[in-house]
């Protein structure tokens, strides 16, 4: 009897919580339903003539856990007003709670003032989304992380470094690794991976961004020695590729041994494909928190699926655990999707690390 009535509570739970996701990344979503054991909910969302969006849930979801998943790509500013309309419909049929997963968070470069009278819109997105009615923010790797002190409500911040760490463990000889941090500002981020690589030398790059022009840096000398050094790169995000490319020509003149790059957000705006084929890179791996389509993949890239980080937090957050505790044993148990761009075509290989 006991049994019998705690296999029906599970059922009960599982069937209250619901995933719907955007345009910005369906093949993401689903994804992440398959590892959850679910399907993805469908929503009609369409434009009108005008632009303006539309969304409708195509089934009542009174009393349940909603997570939604939408990635801010391009067309970025488009899709955030979608997922804001989304939550809205949601909270509007009496949704239980609503959660916003974004696998990447637009506007996080704008998290301070450079200078008078600028804006800063990381708080502002922050507030649409409290505004529409999202009651927590599900995100992965900031690229400032006191944004999480700019939404007033819980924000899971879930970490890709264990992801990539473990790659490079399985698929890299590690005895000769230094981390290097692009600047000066991701030094603790190249001190954590340092931590799980037994203790690795650490560098960084000395970095000024011109703050009149967006995506324009003029890289230094590097700090640390990393001559005759297996070199990782480790950021948050490549957009166009420029401090990348210039923090790995500074390694080369200072005679590393080989380059590798890890980041989280692929973003690849132009002309970051060029620049990255072009450059001394051993390898680039990021993870699919964006969609990269086939223009934007070049030879020596690997992506590594986000799904298996999204998929146990959003597990952990609907069933009331520690998201540290769910992390930390995903953590020994990750699973991923790996592409590779070795040729004019993708191998693709599934792997347990």
């Amino acid at each position: 009897m006991t049994n019998r009535r705690t296999r029906s509570i599970n059922v009960a739970k599982k069937s209250s919580l619901v995933l719907v996701s955007g345009r910005g990344y369906e093949q993401l979503a689903h994804e992440v339903a398959e590892l959850l054991g679910i399907e993805v909910l469908p929503m009609k969302i369409y434009d009108f003539a005008n632009g303006e969006i539309y969304a409708q849930i195509s089934e009542s979801i009174r009393g349940k856990d909603v997570f939604v998943i939408q990635s801010h790509t391009d067309p970025i500013n488009k899709l955030i007003m979608e997922q804001l309309i989304m939550i809205d419909a949601l909270k509007r049929a009496s949704a239980h709670r609503v959660t916003a997963v974004m696998p990447s968070f637009g506007y996080a470069r704008q998290d301070k003032k450079h200078k008078p009278r600028e804006p800063i819109t990381a708080r502002l997105l922050c507030d649409f989304y409290k505004t529409a009615g999202a009651d927590r923010i599900m995100t992965v790797d900031l690229h400032a992380p006191q944004i999480q002190g700019f939404f007033n409500g819980p924000v899971d911040h879930i970490e890709a470094m264990p992801l990539l760490v473990r790659y490079f463990k399985e698929n890299h000889d590690l005895r000769n690794v230094t981390i290097v941090s692009p600047d000066a500002g991701r030094t603790k981020v190249a001190e954590q991976w340092s931590r799980r690589l037994d203790g690795c030398p650490i560098a960084f790059v000395h970095k000024t961004r011109d703050i009149t022009t967006p995506n324009k840096v003029k890289t230094g000398r590097v700090v640390g020695d990393v001559k005759g050094r297996d070199c990782i790169i480790t950021d948050d995000m490549i957009d166009t590729g420029g401090t990348i490319v210039g923090a790995a020509n500074a390694l080369k003149n200072a005679g590393a041994s080989s380059i590798s790059v890890a980041a989280t957000h692929g973003i690849f705006s132009a002309p970051a494909v060029q620049r990255l084929s072009s450059a001394s890179l051993r390898e680039v791996v990021c993870t699919d928190t964006i969609p990269i389509p086939e223009e934007k993949r070049f030879k020596g890239l690997t992506v590594l699926s986000a799904a298996t980080l999204l998929a146990p937090a959003i597990r952990g957050v609907f069933e009331g655990q520690s998201l540290g505790r769910v992390m930390m044993n995903n953590d020994n148990n990750l699973k991923f999707v790996q592409y590779t761009h070795l040729s004019d075509d993708i191998d693709i290989e599934e792997t347990e690390v």
